[in-house]
């Protein structure tokens, strides 16, 4: 039995060089990646948050409301424009007819999510951050 060597063959250089590549340079390049997206990975942070399709966005000085709508659920969240310090927010979901949900606390990001039952019911929306707010009004009916 003959042993070739050479790139075809998988000689122990070729392997090696795959192997750099694979613990390196592909992780290496995630991260910058990673980094570069940054800022687009916030807002798709909110939207995944909520299952379901975009229904209704409504921006304030200080952030967005964004109510998502499933078949059998309504979810809200909202996400500050600046994220940094604490601060307070609050996000207010209520189907008609239901009580409300809230969520309300200090954070940095985002308030929410916040999920109600929804089939075949109205809802409305209301969020504050650092005392700026907004409401939707009774929408998806």
């Amino acid at each position: 039995m003959t042993r070739r060597t050479g790139r075809a063959g998988g000689n122990e250089r070729g392997g090696s060089r795959r192997t750099l590549v694979r613990l390196f340079v592909l992780p290496l390049s995630a991260a910058v990646g990673l980094v570069l997206t940054g800022t687009v990975a916030n807002s798709a942070d909110a939207a995944a948050a909520c299952a379901g399709r975009p229904a209704k966005t409504v921006s304030f000085k200080t952030g967005e409301l964004r109510v998502f709508k499933s078949r059998a659920y309504a979810c809200a969240v909202a996400v500050a424009k600046k994220p940094g310090s604490r601060r307070p927010m609050s996000l207010t979901l209520q189907p008609r007819g239901g009580s409300p949900v809230t969520d309300s606390g200090q954070y940095t990001t985002q308030a929410g999510p916040v999920t109600v039952h929804a089939l075949n019911r109205c809802v409305r929306a209301s969020a504050t951050i650092s005392g700026k707010s907004a409401s939707t009004g009774w929408i998806l009916c």
